[in-house]
């Protein structure tokens, strides 16, 4: 069974910097895609960045430029670098983890909040 563990969230102001980790209890590069999605009171969850096994990136267009995605192979762990933070970008963040095995395999983390005052 895989285990995805978020950390790093909490409180900042506007226009600060927070970066949320996710270690895997497996090697993360063995995934075929990774990634944070968020979800807001009251509002559907939506993806942010996607990272796949190749490198390739993908980023909702509120976030391109001042958030990065990316993974350390060496410590399994998946990481949302999130800079000049907007009371917008308020949610609970959690990482997925993507395998195709026989069928297509999604893991979530438990989810980190992550809070922005204006």
């Amino acid at each position: 069974q895989v285990q995805l563990v978020e950390s790093g969230g909490g409180l900042v102001q506007a226009g600060g910097s927070l970066r949320l980790s996710c270690a895997a209890s497996r090697p993360i590069f063995t995934f075929n895609s990774v990634g944070w999605y968020r979800q807001a009171p009251g509002k559907q969850r939506e993806l942010v960045a996607t990272l796949t096994s190749s490198s390739l990136t993908n980023y909702a267009d509120s976030v391109k430029g001042r958030f990065t995605i990316s993974r350390d192979n060496a410590k399994n762990t998946l990481y949302l670098q999130m800079n000049s933070l907007k009371a917008d970008d308020t949610a609970g963040y959690c990482c997925k983890a993507k395998l195709f095995t026989w069928g297509v395999e999604d893991y979530w983390g438990q989810g980190a909040q992550v809070t922005v005052s204006s």
